[in-house]
């Protein structure tokens, strides 16, 4: 069989069944895995001194392990038999993508605030990691459609850019990356020094992903103002706390033509994020949906774009 349909079918069938099912809940997902074993390290590593060297430790050597753990299974994998390698990567990529349940998450959130606003606060907390108690309606609205915009990089694009680069291995190991930085990447003081590596690390994995997502949002609207959203995407990427989830909430927000970012307290503590845009007006169900549909759109681009270079490639 040709080495590259050993790559692309495998592509296809993780795709389609992320898209047909998301992330079933009775289904156990490693990122849970991961999330747990980062926990035990944080909770026995994160004290006494030297707690930047050990946080880099961990990090280096957890993403090191993931990596290098894939890549010998597949080896083995191949030897055996070449369909087993397809149904473990196409397993893989099913599990590394994000796009449906991202999707179905936000979409819950506007019908739990059509119910009312304590049913949003709640629904809108299972997918942003900042305090959503005394949110209100608009904020509500605005917290989850960021989070669609950046978690399309992050549970998206970058999964398939580092698949493109590096197989299933890299995709797998950008999923510990981005774990990593989410539960340990905060500057807050009991994490600032520890999870200092883990944050840093994942704004070099997601640094090109997260300017593709950009491009791949705003690309659609060619003829329709893309020099605008160009413009406007390259002037408030850069108004975010992240060197990179500026910028896809940038292009969502020149899309939607409304205001992002702001002040959100996570853990108790008050975090001043700048502005991205200046139109503060009050989003609708409407522009949830507009935004749904970037997002899809963007997904599709992305998967063309990994399967022409991964046909092509050399």
């Amino acid at each position: 069989m040709p080495d590259w349909i050993l790559i692309i079918l495998p592509l296809i069938i993780g795709w389609l069944f992320d898209l047909l099912l998301g992330d079933p809940r009775w289904l156990p997902h490693p990122v849970v895995g991961f999330g747990k074993i980062i926990a035990f390290g944080e909770k026995r590593l994160n004290k006494g001194n030297h707690c930047m060297l050990k946080g880099a430790l961990m990090a280096v050597t957890l993403i090191a392990i993931v990596f290098a753990a894939t890549y010998f299974l597949r080896r083995q994998l191949l030897i055996t038999h070449y369909s087993l390698l397809i149904l473990f990567d196409a397993i893989v990529i099913f599990f590394c993508l994000a796009g449906t349940t991202l999707i179905r998450e936000v979409k819950a959130v506007f019908l739990a605030l059509d119910g009312s606003l304590e049913k949003g606060r709640t629904q809108v907390a299972r997918i942003v990691g900042r305090d959503t108690s005394q949110l209100s309606a608009q904020e509500v609205r605005t917290a989850a459609l960021e989070t669609l915009a950046e978690n399309l990089s992050d549970g998206v694009i970058a999964p398939l850019f580092w698949f493109a680069i590096l197989g299933t291995p890299g995709m797998l190991a950008y999923k510990m990356v981005n774990t990593l930085d989410s539960m340990i990447g905060y500057k807050t003081e009991r994490y600032k020094a520890f999870g200092c590596w883990a944050a840093r690390i994942d704004d070099v994995a997601n640094f090109i992903p997260a300017r593709l997502t950009a491009l791949l949002m705003i690309l659609p609207s060619l003829g329709k103002g893309w020099g605008r959203l160009f413009t406007f995407v390259r002037t408030n990427g850069r108004n975010h706390a992240s060197p990179n989830s500026g910028y896809p909430e940038a292009a969502l927000a020149g899309i939607l033509n409304c205001r992002f970012g702001g002040p959100h307290y996570y853990f108790g503590q008050l975090f001043n994020k700048p502005y991205i845009g200046n139109n503060d007006r009050e989003l609708t169900t409407a522009d949830m949906r507009h935004a749904v549909r970037v997002n899809r759109i963007a997904e599709v681009l992305m998967v063309l774009i990994v399967l022409c270079s991964l046909f092509f490639r050399p």
